[in-house]
């Protein structure tokens, strides 16, 4: 059996996988690279050879860039002021947050732009009076019409740039995605605009999404923190010097309170007398607290918390969960504990503990104030259950971080780069990401972690087959079968076919895998119709990013299955639409500008 028959046969193996849907796609694909090894079709290191691929390192460079503008909450920063500006109507909120999905979807990617605005858009729907389900399926279908906007918006631009590149056509230019895509995206949100109320499903999801955009001012009011609290240092000259904390008079001062006293190294001292270095733990009126710490010469170790939630700080709630080394363990608002964090509030059954000192016990609520950094670790921390992820809180309610202008300086230069040809694509990716944890916009971890190396691993995998397709004559004989089907000399024929079949491949395949399988095919049957492989591989864009039939197309329109409350079946109805949509500018655009 040639190595052409061979190709067809592994492929063919790998979409009924694919469609089957029981392995990860991921799995599916390494399968794959040990099928074409196994056979012979390739050898070990051209199996392998996918990995090192500049697509693959480009790729993988977008996912850190992309972590780290989201990270630094610039994406809550644009939610918050578009919303701002768009008034709670509906037709001008869902046309503000689409288009700032379909932006953010082009330097971000899909996946990261949906999951961002996720939340912020199901709390809008719930404050207007609509369901969530009129506004999440155009949220998505928007984003996906983004992604075609610019070269880095999706991994499949990245590919089809590449293989016009290996056609001997050169790489599409960084910006000439958005010929096709503004259209889309326009055409995309007049139709969700228009017919959306007929097309979606009244519904709404069981278990909404907490709104952590106003979540400082929810805590404040359940806890009711806003007394504030001040933490004064005992200087050498203090006269407090030798006295117990019950000796202390504080008659000159009404309605200030020391609340707790600890050393320097953060125990807590109860009966023992005030020495050099201890910390008063005092609440009260700030002007009479100011006086008290200038009358007995303390020093300011902690001003009041007045804001909850900054760009440096915050606060999580925990749960004191059974068998928690912390139960038992005396406390109270103003300890500091640890090295960086502060005890502010302390609930027991719903009740607030106030001032008093609490010994832990099961169920207790505290709440905890502290650097972004310190909080992450408690995530990791088995004697604290956290009610909501200290990452999630900064990114939706701390609008533009520290680093967020640092973050924005670096997406431009990269775009410039990729725009201008200074340097290979994924040079300008990798001198990005590079860029983003040397300024310490992202940490090595949250670097590694923010990588889908489930695309990585994917794309790296499928390349050989791709490649295996197009080298054996694979490619050619697919290609032969759509050119004996719609003729010679029918280019528009030729594009409906293609659009066609990597649509539908595209609604129960990754989009990302369909377009590396369908890309050499592709090419194939331009050059046996002498057609130029630039609108071709276009339209082939185009068509991946239209998985819009089903909610496995896309991990996008999968994350809004739930908090939509929609079902499978739901989802055809405006994508037909927005799909004929898409097919027709791409039939009318494409080639205007890309000449057959």
């Amino acid at each position: 059996m040639d190595d052409g028959t061979l190709s067809l046969i592994i492929l063919g193996a790998a979409v009924v996988l694919f469609v089957w849907n029981r392995l990860p796609v991921d799995v599916v694909a390494v399968l794959v690279a040990l099928a074409l090894w196994a056979t012979g079709v390739l050898g070990f290191t051209e199996v392998l050879a996918g990995f090192g691929d500049p697509v693959v390192i480009f790729i993988a460079t977008l996912f850190v860039v992309s972590e780290g503008v989201d990270s630094t909450g610039v994406t809550a920063w644009a939610g918050q002021t578009i919303v701002r500006y768009a008034g709670t109507t509906r037709t001008r909120l869902l046309i503000a947050v689409t288009a700032l999905c379909a932006v953010l979807s082009a330097l971000i990617t899909l996946n990261g732009a949906v999951a961002a605005l996720l939340p912020l858009v199901v709390m809008l729907a719930i404050r207007i009076g609509q369901p969530p389900s009129r506004m999440l399926m155009p949220l998505t279908f928007a984003g996906s019409a983004g992604s075609l906007l610019m070269l880095t918006g999706t991994p499949v631009n990245i590919i089809v740039s590449e293989a016009a590149s290996d056609a001997g056509a050169g790489p599409f230019p960084f910006f000439s995605f958005a010929v096709v895509g503004v259209p889309l995206v326009v055409g995309t949100i007049a139709i969700a605009v228009l017919l959306g109320p007929k097309l979606l499903p009244a519904t709404r999801p069981s278990h909404p999404a907490a709104d952590l955009a106003v979540h400082a001012e929810t805590l404040d009011v359940h806890y009711a923190v806003q007394d504030g609290f001040y933490r004064l240092r005992v200087r050498e000259v203090s006269p407090f010097l030798g006295q117990s904390v019950g000796d202390v008079d504080l008659t000159a001062y009404p309605g200030v309170a020391i609340v707790g006293v600890q050393d320097a190294q953060g125990r807590n001292r109860t009966d023992a007398a005030i020495d050099v270095g201890d910390i008063l733990v005092v609440t009260g009126p700030s002007e009479l607290v100011g006086n008290l710490t200038a009358d007995l010469m303390l020093a300011v170790s902690m001003a009041p918390v007045d804001h909850l939630l900054t760009r440096e700080a915050g606060v999580v709630e925990a749960v004191i969960p059974p068998r928690s080394a912390l139960v038992g363990e005396t406390v109270f608002p103003g300890m500091h504990r640890g090295r960086d964090l502060v005890i502010i509030a302390v609930q027991r059954m719903g009740k607030d503990r106030g001032k008093r000192h609490t010994q832990l016990a099961e169920g207790d609520a505290i709440l905890v104030h502290g650097p972004w950094a310190t909080l992450d670790e408690l995530s990791r921390d088995r004697d604290i259950l956290l009610v909501d992820s200290p990452e999630q809180v900064r990114r939706q309610a701390v609008p533009w971080g520290s680093k967020a202008s640092v973050a924005l300086a670096i997406v431009g230069a990269m775009v410039v780069l990729l725009a201008t040809g200074a340097v290979p694509p994924a040079m300008a990716g990798l001198l990005a990401a590079t860029a983003m944890v040397l300024t310490r916009v992202v940490g090595p971890r949250q670097a590694y972690r923010a990588i889908s190396w489930q695309i990585v691993v994917l794309i790296g995998s499928l390349i050989p087959l791709s490649g295996a397709i197009q080298s054996s004559g694979g490619a050619d004989r697919i290609a032969d079968l759509i050119v004996d089907a719609v003729g010679p000399g029918r280019p528009y024929l030729l594009l409906l076919a293609l659009f066609l079949l990597t649509a539908a491949l595209g609604q129960m395949v990754s989009n990302t895998a369909t377009v590396l399988i369908v890309a050499p095919i592709a090419v194939a049957a331009a050059e046996g119709t002498g057609t130029s492989v630039k609108p071709v591989l276009m339209l082939i864009a185009v068509a991946g990013a239209a998985a819009l039939l089903t909610p496995i197309s896309t991990p996008a329109n999968m994350m809004i299955m739930s908090p939509a409350g929609y079902r499978f079946g739901d989802y055809w109805k405006l994508g037909l639409v927005v799909m004929a949509w898409w097919l027709l500018t791409a039939l009318v655009i494409v080639p205007l500008v890309w000449p057959f």
